[in-house]
């Protein structure tokens, strides 16, 4: 008789680390320590990690096996590690929103978000890597040099978020949260075979979240399985009133969406718009697979027509850059952050020009300069106050189309991870990543991606995107965790058993 060897702590899902914390089978220090090794062992090659709070980690985990001991009443996901993306202040430890502009900042409060994981026993391991100031679509624009994809080092791990995906893909932890501003949360996801969930806009709080773009911008859960997701998703959302674009409304019962794995009598909108020119064969091989199985487990699938999607990437590079250099305004030098040229011999206006010039990667100064010129008097109207009326439009194919069905489908991205330094000096080419989930960001309702296979042509993952309306995110994992049932089933393993090891 063969011995079974046991699965390393690493690759347990959080829902098994958490039941294994409960039941006394392991320790939360334990727990954190193998993860803690894993960082030190694969991050020198990965480079998911920013900032790894070692001794803060163990602390976190000390004090919820002592509390367990004394018998007393844990969350679900108490002692489960989590790798939290550099744009969510945390009291103590830097956060630098992958910019030199914030180089050693150490904020004086935790973030909304970073209090609940925290209230939650969530073991939080350190700042995942991201694009500067959430602007990009690979984790190339850091100033702390880009993040590898685990499947294959070489090319990118979807931006902006792509530390917090990167360190989900190579065992790094079973956790992480990342924002979507454009599709940072479920793009990253797609391109690295795990499940990216993007709330409804105002669900969870945005307090202490660095803005970027504040109509757009949207903290949520990413994590390998979608009852992982929908876990972290209910120890995060909330309203919150120090947040005053916090929605006042209970939160879906997302984790029992998760669990009920049943689509009968669903109806599921296929995107016509999301199709067609530009998207890799093999990517749309795994969508009409997935298409296909939903009918399988019988949801009725029908096509829906969403014109005026074809106008949201556009519109979006025209609002977000707008209202990212009203934001970054703030960078002056003057309050925080880095300061250059201050020698006594220079004006403010010099030593602020001086500083975001250092300070500020070329991405960064292309937005701000974009959304200076369509925010100038003359142009607000023709440009920015246009992108509005664009995005009104958007809204209104989506309330059409949820008149008709439940949640709608595409590619969560049209292509799989491109090679780091392929698209750099395009920008065009980069921005058309984001191609598929900018609408539901204009628009500000559910979106996840969840990994439905790899692409034959280059062995690399593929997203399925599943979009709900506002406030019906428990929609996004009642399909989510049926397609992905039916799919482990049919594999025999999880995706990420297919990735090559580090």
């Amino acid at each position: 008789m063969t011995e079974m060897i046991p699965t390393p702590i690493i690759k347990w899902t959080a829902a098994e680390t958490a039941s294994a914390i409960a039941k006394g089978e392991v320790s939360a220090v334990e727990v954190a320590q193998a993860h803690l090794d894993r960082i030190d062992a694969v991050d020198k090659k990965v480079n998911a990690f920013l900032h790894v709070d070692t001794e803060g980690a163990l602390n976190a985990a000390k004090a919820v096996d002592e509390k367990r001991a004394k018998g007393e009443e844990l969350g679900p996901l108490a002692g489960v590690p989590l790798a939290l993306k550099d744009v969510f202040t945390t009291k103590g430890i830097p956060t630098t929103c992958g910019s030199k502009m914030l180089e050693g900042w150490i904020p004086p409060y935790d973030a909304t978000l970073t209090s609940r994981l925290k209230d939650a026993g969530v073991v939080i391991l350190g700042k995942t890597n991201m694009d500067e100031f959430a602007m990009g679509s690979s984790t190339e624009n850091s100033a702390y040099g880009p993040t590898g994809n685990p499947w294959d080092l070489t090319r990118i791990p979807g931006g902006s978020g792509g530390g917090s995906a990167a360190a989900l893909a190579a065992f790094e932890a079973p956790l992480a949260i990342g924002t979507d501003t454009g599709g940072s949360i479920r793009q990253p996801g797609a391109v690295t075979g795990t499940v990216g969930v993007k709330p409804t806009y105002g669900s969870v709080s945005r307090y202490g979240l660095v803005a970027f773009s504040s109509s757009l911008d949207q903290g949520g859960p990413c994590a390998r399985t979608v009852l992982d997701a929908a876990l972290l998703h209910e120890a995060i959302a909330g309203h919150d009133p120090l947040d005053s674009t916090s929605i006042d409304a209970p939160v879906p019962a997302v984790v029992e969406a998760a669990k009920m794995r049943d689509i009968r009598g669903m109806r599921i909108g296929v995107v016509k718009e999301f199709a067609g020119e530009g998207y890799q064969a093999g990517v749309m091989q795994r969508f009409n697979e997935s298409v296909e199985l939903l009918r399988e487990l019988g949801a009725e699938v029908v096509e829906v027509s969403c014109p005026s999607f074809t106008l949201a990437l556009p519109a979006y590079y025209l609002i977000a850059p707008s209202e990212c250099s009203s934001n970054l305004a703030r960078f002056d030098a003057m309050r925080y952050g880095l300061r250059v040229g201050d020698d006594g011999s220079r004006s403010a206006e010099d030593v602020t020009a001086l500083t975001r010039e250092a300070g500020f990667g070329d991405e960064v100064k292309r937005r701000i300069i974009l959304g200076t010129y369509a925010l100038s008097s003359g142009y607000y109207d023709a440009y920015y106050g246009s992108a509005q009326k664009v995005r009104t439009l958007i809204s209104r194919d989506f309330d059409t189309a949820f008149a008709g069905v439940d949640v709608l489908v595409s590619p969560t991205t049209p292509t799989t991870a491109f090679p780091i330094g392929e698209r750099a000096d395009d920008p065009m080419a980069m921005y058309l990543a984001d191609l598929c989930t900018i609408p539901s960001n204009l628009a500000g309702n559910a979106a996840m991606s969840l990994p439905v296979g790899l692409a034959p042509e280059d062995n690399l993952p593929v997203g399925l995107q599943i979009i709900a309306p506002a406030m019906a995110d428990d929609r996004l994992y009642r399909v989510g965790g049926a397609v992905e049932a039916a799919l482990n089933d049919k594999w025999g393993h999880t995706l990420l058993e297919e990735a090559p090891a580090l």
